[in-house]
């Protein structure tokens, strides 16, 4: 891990709101870094990042939940970022995954907790949340990929390049693409850049859940789409969502982008998604 990467790390954790802490959890595929927020009795949210980025991007949504709930925000094992995975048991199917997230809301002694994503991190949510109904209370998406339908050819095209050999000018020509040159954190920018040029694992990847399994899936689910996301066609992701989940809801992000979430997310998106995980409410 480079200590420009490190440094700009840190740069963007001391975003997070005053009182959060960092923890290392030990599960059998590796140490997992944990940043926290919010009063350890409060109802407990589990945030993933997308690939590629880590967890210090959820400072937005720690300050906007941290209230109301525990939000404990993880790097993914294999990807850039503070968490270290163990050589010898790396993540290889999505039944590794659900054992490393089982581990790690048992090592925060938590028997269920709400869980949220953004993009991969979503797809793993969603995955976790079918294989494991009752630890998850509720489910939140973040523009979730290849969930409910497959990647935009012309998104996949643009990325080939940062997927064959990844460098900083790639990582930032992307972006700056897919954002329409939207603002965004600087820091944050930095550190989307660096990634690049770190070593990291294959992803787990599998096929999107059928429209059987999708129908199965128990936990109420919030569905929030960005209006402008360049990853998938946002109709056809809602209208798929739909026909085949029955406890849903959906809205779309006015003038967000896919990678303007969750660091530059419009106004309004962490109160949606404090109605939605408020105790009491009606699935």
């Amino acid at each position: 891990m480079s200590e420009s990467f490190l440094a700009t790390y840190d740069t963007v954790l001391a975003k997070w709101p005053e009182g959060s802490t960092t923890s290392e959890v030990e599960t059998a595929h590796g140490t997992t870094h944990v940043i926290s927020h919010g009063p350890r009795t409060a109802p407990p949210l589990l945030l993933l990042p997308g690939g590629g980025a880590t967890s210090t991007g959820w400072y937005g949504a720690a300050a906007a939940l941290g209230g109301a709930h525990r939000v404990h925000a993880v790097d993914l094992i294999g990807d850039p970022g503070r968490s270290v995975p163990d050589p010898a048991r790396p993540l290889r199917t999505v039944e590794d995954l659900v054992a490393w997230l089982d581990e790690l809301l048992d090592a925060l002694a938590l028997p269920s907790a709400a869980l949220a994503g953004h993009s991969y991190g979503a797809w793993i949510a969603l995955h976790y949340a079918l294989r494991s109904p009752g630890r998850v209370d509720r489910l939140v998406l973040l523009d979730p990929t290849n969930c409910f339908t497959g990647f935009s050819p012309r998104y996949l095209l643009r990325a080939l390049p940062i997927l064959l050999r990844p460098t900083p000018a790639r990582n930032t020509s992307f972006l700056e693409w897919e954002t329409g040159g939207a603002p965004l954190d600087p820091d944050w920018r930095e550190l989307n850049a660096l990634a690049a040029g770190l070593p990291t694992a294959r992803p787990v990847t599998g096929p999107r859940p059928s429209a059987a399994e999708l129908g199965s899936l128990k936990p109420p689910t919030l569905l929030l789409l960005a209006e402008r996301s360049r990853a998938h066609d946002i109709a056809r992701v809602a209208a798929r969502a739909r026909a085949a989940v029955s406890r849903l809801e959906t809205a779309t992000l006015p003038g967000a982008t896919h990678h303007t979430l969750p660091v530059a997310s419009p106004p309004g998106t962490y109160e949606r998604v404090a109605d939605f995980l408020a105790p009491g409410r009606s699935a």
